[in-house]
C-alpha cells in the first residue's frame, strides 16, 4: 500500500510540476508569486446546529491559519491583518497552526508578541500547534509567543466558554499530527456530555478520528488549499494529513455528524506561489436552533 501511495504521489507531483512550469512560464509566474499571495479572501459562513445554546446565537468567530512568517509572509502583512481582524469585531479568534515557517532562523519574538497582542476577542483567543511550530526545535518558542500574546494554547486539552445566559460551549485542541502527539481522548476528557464542541486541529484529515467523538465542528488548516491549483487537475501538492480534505466544508462520520472546515491559510511554504488558491480569513457566525428554525 505504501509503495502505491508513494508512486502515485510522485507521478502527481511530476505531472503537476510540468503543468505549473508551462503555465507560470507564460506570464502567470508574476501573478502567482507577487499578486495572488497578497489577495486576501475574507470568507463568511453561517453555522447552524441544534446543539448550539441560545446564548451562542450571533457569536462571530474568526479563524486564521498558516501564516508561515519569514518565508513570504511578512511582519508588516501580519500587522495589517490584525488591524483588519479587529475591524471585523470578532467574539472569538482561533489560530490553527504554522505561525513561523522556520523557527530556527526567527529572531523577532518580542515584536511578534507585540503584534499578536493587539488582537481583541471578548470570548477568548485560542491556538493549536502546526507542524512548522514544532519543526526546528520551535515548540517552546511557539508556546511563548502565543501565551504571551494572550492566546490559550490547547495541547490535547479543552476550554469552556461561559455565555451570558449561563450556558457554555467548548473549544478543544489537539497536537499536530505530523510532528506532535495528538490525543483526542485526552482532549475530550473534561467536556460534559451534550456540550457543543469545536475542535481545532491543524491537520484536517484527523476528522475521521474526530468524528468518533461528540464533536460538532472541526476547524483546520495545513493544506493551503493546495497552494497551487491546476485547472482540470486540482491541487499540485497536498501534504500528509491534508490529502483527503483540502479546502472548504466537508462532513465526516457514519452519520455525517461532524462538520469540517479547511482554511486555505495566509502564507506559503516550500514554493513562494499561490495560484487559484487565495489566502483566506474565515468568519463564522453561529445560529442557535431557535433562530434558525
Amino acid at each position: 500500500m505504501s509503495e502505491q501511495i508513494t508512486r502515485r504521489t510522485f507521478i502527481k507531483r511530476a505531472v503537476g510540476t510540468a503543468l505549473t512550469a508551462a503555465g507560470l512560464g507564460t506570464g502567470g509566474y508574476f501573478y502567482a508569486r507577487e499578486v495572488e499571495p497578497r489577495m486576501l479572501d475574507i470568507t463568511r459562513h453561517t453555522i447552524k446546529n441544534a446543539a448550539l445554546p441560545s446564548g451562542f446565537d450571533g457569536v462571530r468567530l474568526i479563524q486564521f491559519s498558516d501564516t508561515h512568517i519569514g518565508f513570504q509572509y511578512t511582519m508588516e502583512q501580519l500587522k495589517q491583518l490584525i488591524t483588519q481582524i479587529n475591524k471585523l469585531n470578532p467574539d472569538l479568534i482561533v489560530f490553527t497552526g504554522d505561525l513561523i515557517d522556520d523557527p530556527r532562523h526567527f529572531g523577532e519574538k518580542n515584536r511578534l508578541i507585540s503584534i499578536l497582542s493587539h488582537l481583541n476577542a471578548p470570548l477568548g483567543k485560542f491556538a493549536v500547534y502546526g507542524n512548522h511550530d514544532h519543526g526546528g526545535y520551535g515548540s517552546d518558542l511557539y508556546k511563548q509567543i502565543m501565551e504571551q500574546s494572550g492566546f490559550s494554547l490547547l495541547l490535547n486539552t479543552s476550554a469552556n466558554i461561559n455565555l451570558l445566559d449561563g450556558s457554555s460551549v467548548w473549544i478543544a485542541g489537539i497536537d499536530d499530527a505530523m510532528l506532535g502527539r495528538p490525543d483526542l481522548n485526552a482532549c475530550m476528557a473534561n467536556i460534559p456530555n451534550n456540550s457543543y464542541t469545536i475542535l481545532l486541529s491543524h491537520a484536517p484529515d484527523k476528522a475521521e478520528e474526530a468524528a468518533e467523538h461528540p464533536i460538532h465542528l472541526q476547524l483546520s488548516g495545513h493544506s493551503h488549499g493546495g497552494q497551487i491549483q491546476i485547472p482540470f487537475y486540482g491541487p499540485l501538492v497536498t501534504p500528509p494529513f491534508a490529502e483527503k480534505y483540502v479546502e472548504g466544508f466537508y462532513t465526516a462520520g457514519s452519520n455525517n455528524d461532524l462538520t469540517l472546515y479547511v482554511n486555505r491559510g495566509l502564507g506559503t511554504t516550500r514554493l513562494p506561489f499561490r495560484f487559484l488558491s487565495q489566502p483566506e480569513l474565515a468568519i463564522f457566525t453561529f445560529k442557535s436552533k431557535e433562530t434558525s428554525s
